[in-house]
């Protein structure tokens, strides 16, 4: 069976996975960038930027990728679904180059971008969209992308088999948290620390016995 894998989630030192006040123009709310400048400046997302630790979890991102589930948040911005125009915040070409199922209550026929993503809009707990996702991947894996409550619902239901945070030494005080309600997690995984001279430290969670 395919594995379902989060890579390249940042959060901050206080746990947030996304800022307060998302919109259509901050994507992120008050952190705007602040939680991926270390990922643009890799030499994979940047030509000539850094290569090292940060650069070597980031280049993981796609590997093995056969289709992705996100939540309408990730997706959209508040009130995303009053503009039957919108076609999500990642542009015409999105980075993903797969069938991606957007978690969403408020669901409308595919979407269909350029190079190669298709937006599929599913009203479905995360075992349901996990199995449909997991169909469109074939033998390949799939990728829970966020925001952090869809990662959180998945941790909960004890749906994710492997998985990489990249904390990131910044203080946001509020916004959308990623660890609420999850304690004793770290019992069901093997969980290893990269420090990076950038100062994020990346953590990965393989489930044991996987």
């Amino acid at each position: 069976m395919s594995l379902a894998r989060v890579h390249n989630f940042a959060i901050s030192l206080d746990g947030f996975g996304t800022g307060e006040g998302q919109s259509r123009d901050l994507h992120f709310g008050h952190a705007g960038e602040r939680l991926h400048e270390w990922m643009f400046a890799t030499g994979w997302w940047t030509p000539g930027g850094s290569g090292g630790v940060d650069d070597a979890f980031v280049r993981r991102h796609d590997e093995g990728i056969g289709a992705e589930i996100m939540g309408a948040g990730k997706w959209g911005h508040p009130g995303w679904h009053e503009d039957p125009e919108w076609k999500g915040a990642w542009g015409p070409n999105p980075p993903f180059h797969t069938p991606v199922f957007v978690l969403t209550h408020h669901t409308r026929p595919p979407i269909e971008m350029e190079g190669g993503t298709t937006y599929h809009f599913l009203d479905a707990s995360p075992a349901e969209a996990l199995e449909v996702a997991r169909e469109a991947a074939g033998d390949r894996d799939v990728r829970i992308g966020g925001g952090p409550t869809v990662i959180r619902e998945f941790l909960a239901a004890r749906l994710i088999d492997h998985m990489h945070v990249a904390v990131v030494p910044i203080l946001l005080g509020r916004g959308v948290p990623l660890w609420d309600g999850l304690e004793g997690l770290e019992k069901d995984y093997q969980v290893e620390a990269t420090a990076s001279p950038s100062g994020v430290t990346h953590l990965t969670f393989t489930r044991k016995g996987a």
